[in-house]
């Protein structure tokens, strides 16, 4: 079945632009010139306006998300990794439900399935693009000529993103583009939320340290201000609150389970850990994609139709959501229907203004990290049965067991599953509490966050190791 489902995608391939691995491993340093290459031109590209954008044209459809899409509003990555995170979202669903099924051990299926998702990430780039262009989102007066004009600039620059994307994932640098850009996209905006000097509407400055110490000087009144401020103005709450998941998480992660393991001919004994957040900060950011897109489609259908249009229309507007200003701002949230229960309430203000939507979107949040963190070990290689082949390609084997696939998988059964369940429900809960409390950056993108600079420097210790100790490699998960 998955054969016939991917081959669809196969005559397509052709049309795309796949880089290829490099013809031998790069060094530590030679990986790391090439990370800081494209982290540096993608931050050029958050500041690149777009060509003909005026920034009282339209709404922001994206407002709420900037951070975790590591985009910008009005500048090359305004789509930022949106496209590349709903495509692999799409086959995480399709793979999860068993829509597909893909055997990830046969490296033909695996190369289709690759080559699928690399066509949908394009087909979203062009859906998005279109969609943000059509729903107004640049003002409803463009002339044709301005509406292509867009659309050329927004899939060529989406179309080098995941191209920077793929640079990095084929081995030319270290970890992920998806993950170095979203946390690059989260740092600035927790140090624009600490220090930014733009004056809010009592005349202190936007950011949470600077309005603090502000206030002090100026008028002891102020002060609780400048501790819990309304809408998503930065304040000492959220400070507090971003310090406290930077905390929890650094704790978290390193609770683990070590399994015994030594190698079969030198008996030289090692452990293999499975870290309670088996699958790092993945479900928060498939999650995060799914609320995004959820949030992006019900903000373009409020602006194009009404809920009292007849039909299909008015009933696509209720279920999706209608919007409302944000108090004296020119930005919008949704007030009810499925966008409110997927948007988080920012700050204990919106909680207590609306309880119900902080209650179902805490529940979903949970209950979908737990799930796709499941969905994700089969599809990334991280399964028991995975787990069990690089130990024994590494020569390695758990002592009192047989070298025997089947068995060692059974073995890493008992906790693998497991601690990919616990870690992604506890991971939603987090990501919630803090989005709740109003942390800077958002609660999602501290938490990713967290996550992507624990793994760059695993990463980095890992990278070092293998070049000193080339026969490690292997063990490590480090392709030669």
């Amino acid at each position: 079945m998955a054969s016939k489902f991917l081959t669809m995608f196969k005559p397509f391939q052709r049309f795309t632009f796949e880089i290829k691995r490099p013809d031998k491993k790069l060094s530590f340093k030679a990986k790391l010139f090439w990370t800081f290459g494209i982290l540096i031109l993608y931050l050029a590209m958050l500041n690149i306006p777009l060509v003909g954008f005026k920034e009282t044209q339209g709404t922001d459809p994206f407002y709420a998300m900037r951070a975790i899409l590591a985009s910008q509003r009005g500048t090359l990555a305004e789509l930022g990794i949106g496209p590349i995170v709903t495509a692999g979202l799409i086959f995480q669903l399709l793979v999860g439900s068993q829509i597909i099924k893909v055997d990830f051990s046969n490296p033909e299926e695996r190369a289709l399935y690759t080559g699928a998702q690399k066509i949908m990430s394009i087909l979203m780039l062009l859906f998005e693009a279109l969609a943000y262009i059509l729903g107004g989102a640049y003002g409803e007066d463009l002339v044709f000529a301005q509406k292509t004009l867009f659309l050329v600039q927004l899939v060529a620059a989406g179309f080098v993103i995941m191209m920077m994307d793929e640079v990095i994932q084929k081995g030319y640098g270290l970890g992920s583009g998806i993950s170095l850009f979203i946390a690059t996209s989260v740092s600035f905006n927790i140090v624009d939320g600490m220090f930014n000097l733009t004056p809010d509407q009592y005349g202190l400055a936007r950011g949470a340290v600077i309005a603090f110490f502000q206030s002090i000087i100026r008028d002891e009144n102020t002060v609780m201000q400048s501790i819990t401020r309304t809408g998503r103005t930065p304040d000492i709450i959220g400070l507090v609150a971003t310090i406290v998941v930077f905390a929890m998480v650094m704790y978290v992660d390193g609770i683990r389970i070590e399994i015994p393991v030594q190698h079969s001919q030198y008996k030289m004994p090692a452990r293999y850990p499975i870290k309670f957040l088996y699958t790092s900060n993945i479900p928060v950011i498939l999650v995060s994609a799914l609320f995004a897109n959820i949030y992006f489609i019900s903000n373009l259908l409020d602006n194009k139709w009404d809920s009292n249009d007849p039909g299909i229309r008015g009933f696509l507007v209720t279920f999706f959501g209608e919007w409302d200003t944000i108090g004296d701002t020119q930005q919008s949230r949704p007030i009810n229907g499925l966008a409110s229960f997927t948007t988080a309430p920012y700050g204990p203000e919106q909680i207590v203004e609306q309880p119900w939507q902080a209650v179902t979107y805490f529940i979903l949040m949970v209950i979908l990290c737990g799930i796709f963190s499941r969905i994700w070990i089969d599809t990334a290689g991280m399964s028991s049965r995975n787990v069990a082949k690089q130990l024994l390609d590494a020569d390695m084997q758990i002592p009192g067991f047989r070298r025997n696939p089947r068995i060692v998988e059974k073995y890493l059964d008992r906790y693998i599953p497991t601690a990919a369940w616990l870690g992604g429900f506890f991971i939603g809960v987090l990501a919630a509490f803090a989005d709740f409390l109003g942390a800077l950056g958002t609660g999602t993108g501290i938490l990713l966050t967290v996550g992507i600079l624990k793994q760059y420097y695993e990463i980095f210790a890992s990278e070092q190791v293998a070049e000193t100790v080339p026969a490690l490699a292997g063990f490590l998960g480090i392709k030669k």
